[in-house]
């Protein structure tokens, strides 16, 4: 299996950037499609984006398309979210995970179909 491990999290003002990182271990790196979620208070967790796992192919949830990117070192074994312009609404728990995806050019947004998640790194945004 495969352990994922958040990073980057913290206090930002409206408009910000923050970039968080992902770093796997346990086993090949360059075997999983990788994803982000997020979790407010109260809410239910929803994709933010999610990529392949060669990088070459990504998904992006509305409320995040053209401020969020995704990218991936699979030398690193590390998934990153590069997050501009944030929003007091962009708060939340930020959670990457990880799946084996059916084809090398697949994503995943569902939750449910990733079966290793990281601990979670909190993102906080000011107004």
């Amino acid at each position: 299996q495969v352990q994922l491990v958040e990073s980057g999290g913290g206090l930002v003002q409206a408009g910000g950037s923050l970039r968080l990182s992902c770093a796997a271990s346990g086993r090949t790196f360059s075997r999983y499609a990788m994803g982000w979620f997020r979790q407010a208070p109260g809410k239910e967790r929803e994709v933010v984006c999610a990529i392949s796992l060669n990088g070459g192919s990504t998904y992006y949830a509305d409320s995040v398309k053209g401020r969020f990117t995704i990218s991936r070192d699979n030398a690193k074994s590390t998934v990153y979210l590069q997050m501009n312009s944030l929003k007091p609404e962009d708060t939340a728990v930020y959670y990457c995970a990880a799946r084996r995806p059916l084809s090398s050019g697949s994503w995943y947004r569902d939750h449910s179909e990733y079966g290793y998640w990281g601990q979670g790194t909190q993102v906080t945004v000011s107004s």
